[in-house]
Formats: C-alpha cells, structure tokens, sequence
C-alpha cells in the first residue's frame, strides 16, 4: 500500500516538473509576442494589455496543464479541444454565442398544461464543473474530477512558487 502511495507522488511531482517547465516556456512566449508587439495594431490602455495578458496567462496555464496531463484522461483532451477551438475562432475573428438552454419538462392534467423545470442534481453540477464531465457517467465523473482538482492543485502550487520568487 505504500509503494502505491510512492510511486503515486512521485508521478504528481513529475507532473509539477513537467508542468513548470512547460509554463515557463508558455509564459516566454507570451513575453515575446508582447515585446513584439502583435496585438491589435494600435495601443491599447494599461486595462485593457492587463487584461489581456491575465487572459493569456490564464490560457497557458490551462494548455500546459493539460499537455503534461496528456490524452489519458477525458478533461484534459476536452480543455485542449476547447482551447483549441477557441483560438480558431479568435483567429477567424467570429465571435461564439453562448446558448444557455434549461431542459423542461411538461405535464398534462386535465387541459391544463404546467412547465415544471428540472433541478439540476449534484452529479449535473459537477459535470459543469469539470471539462468534459457533460458525457460521463457518475464514477468516470469523481475519477476524472479527483485527477482534475490533484491537476488544479499542482497547478496553483507551481504559480504561487513563481509569484513568490520573481514578484517582490
């Protein structure tokens, strides 16, 4: 029981490695294409670079977590299928709508029609929460969603390591 318990640290360190040196790396290109100057074309208020590096630095942070994770688990390949559709469309300059649609159901009672809307339960929240949680079954759900939060962890640890050394 305790070499599982090794051997499963151990991988979780080496995903903090991994994921380091890939963010490091995502955050020098970000760095770069600042210096570079390929933005908009024209200069931008101190709000609004702000906030689009906090996107960027975001967005990395998200790719490098899901690279190092790799195609094994179901949230990783659906934030990197995510990610990558999303810079697609950036890239096209569309914009996606979001459409948020409430699943209902109606009862019939005596000519009276009445719409009841579905609570949503624990399990569909979660689903929510986690990428690609929307097409799993319960047990997948908590296996991933664990992997996810350890993989969340990992991630604000390396973060937090990084502010603390290069931000005064």
């Amino acid at each position: 029981m305790t070499s599982k318990h090794v051997t499963a640290t151990a991988h979780m360190g080496s995903i903090k490695n991994r994921f380091a040196r890939r963010f490091l790396r995502s955050l020098l290109k970000v760095k770069r294409s600042d210096r570079l100057g390929t933005g908009t074309g024209f200069r931008s208020n101190d709000e609004e670079i702000r906030k689009r590096n906090a996107r960027r630095i975001k967005t990395a942070a998200y790719r490098s977590m899901a690279r190092v994770v790799g195609p094994r688990k179901i949230w990783s390949r659906a934030l990197l299928f995510k990610l990558r559709n999303r810079a697609r469309i950036q890239g096209a300059g569309l914009r996606k709508r979001s459409v948020v649609s409430k699943k209902k159901r109606v009862l019939r009672k005596e000519n009276k029609v009445q719409v009841i809307s579905r609570e949503p339960s624990r399990a569909d929240n979660l689903r929510k929460l986690v990428p690609g949680g929307d097409s799993m079954h319960i047990c997948s759900l908590l296996d991933e969603t664990a992997h996810y939060i350890k993989c969340l962890a990992t991630q604000v640890k390396v973060m937090q390591s990084i502010a603390d050394r290069f931000i005064l």
